[in-house]
């Protein structure tokens, strides 16, 4: 199963436990195949105004698609880990900067991995925001 959590600086809340099986962090500074580049993600968090989430998912589709063509087999060796064991794509979102977690790239990896590997189990967040202060 593919799924994606929230990593927390500091203590986690618990009400939030840590995911069972494998956790892999999916954040613009990771070397991750699924990573968005950092500055498509420095662009929508400070200007979504001008940079918004339909143009962001439209780069990130792109972006992992070159990836994909470029070298497959890192979606591949995902793929088959989560066809074998839980494995949840870790980031930061939601937070106040983005607040919606279906506007976090780890929703949009889901919709990718599951059109490229259709009979993979994957299973989407639901919808949560964090209040602003």
């Amino acid at each position: 199963m593919l799924a994606r959590y929230t990593m927390y600086r500091g203590k986690r809340p618990a009400s939030e436990p840590l995911p069972e099986g494998c956790r892999v962090d999916t954040r613009k500074h990771t070397r991750h195949c699924l990573r968005p580049s950092e500055d498509m993600v420095v662009k929508y968090l400070s200007d979504s105004e001008s940079y918004p989430w339909e143009q962001f998912a439209q780069d990130y589709f792109e972006l992992l698609e070159d990836r994909f063509q470029a070298d497959r087999v890192p979606f591949d060796e995902l793929a088959q880990k989560a066809s074998e064991a839980d494995v949840s794509l870790g980031c930061s979102c939601p937070t106040r900067k983005n607040p919606d977690v279906s506007h976090c790239h780890t929703v949009l990896a889901l919709r990718f991995m599951k059109e490229r590997y259709p009979e993979l189990e994957v299973v989407f967040p639901e919808r949560r925001d964090v209040e602003p202060s």
